[in-house]
């Protein structure tokens, strides 16, 4: 595609968001493993478990899936079924990846509506044994939707606007 200083610039910018995204998630997963070694010293050494673990593991779980998600959208790594896009002529493929990507843009603006509203719903609710807001839960499905949409979305830009000499070929693994 395009080598434009300004594409550069916002290839970088997304992948910098990306790496943020793993690194987020890899602490998250760090914090998991901790905790349930503390969950398990507790238990069984102390012979006190300690009860905030599971609330903390459930609200962990929710930031290390949707950032991982929004991550695979931007390395273009997510599931997806090929097999008929894939038998498309070329220029079939690139229409059908690009309505890819605006299906998943469509997607993630949903999420991140849907998001916004859950997390005003539920700014009063605590979550049981950390005693923080449920909005912190639903934080992860709204972040998730602002990045899959702004992944997906820029990248069918991208597609669209070089659409006459981008080849489809060297996107697609194992072909």
């Amino acid at each position: 595609m395009s080598n434009s200083p300004l594409l550069r610039r916002v290839e970088r910018a997304l992948d910098a968001i990306r790496a943020l995204c793993m690194l987020v998630a890899g602490l998250a997963l760090a914090v998991l493993i901790v905790s349930f070694g503390w969950l398990v010293f507790g238990r069984d050494v102390l012979n006190a478990t300690p009860t905030w673990v599971e609330q903390l593991a459930l609200l962990l779980i929710c930031y290390i899936a949707f950032l991982g998600a929004a991550a695979g959208v931007r390395e273009d790594s997510h599931i997806g079924v090929t097999l008929f896009r894939d038998m498309l002529p070329p220029q079939g493929r690139k229409i059908a990846m690009i309505l890819v990507d605006v299906g998943l843009a469509i997607f993630g603006a949903v999420m991140l509506v849907a998001g916004i509203t859950l997390m005003r719903f539920g700014w009063d609710t605590k979550l049981p044994m950390l005693n923080i807001p449920e909005t912190f839960r639903t934080l992860a499905i709204t972040s998730c939707g602002a990045l899959v949409m702004l992944f997906a979305g820029l990248r069918g830009l991208q597609r669209c606007l070089s659409f006459a000499s981008w080849a489809p070929d060297t996107e697609i693994e194992g072909v």
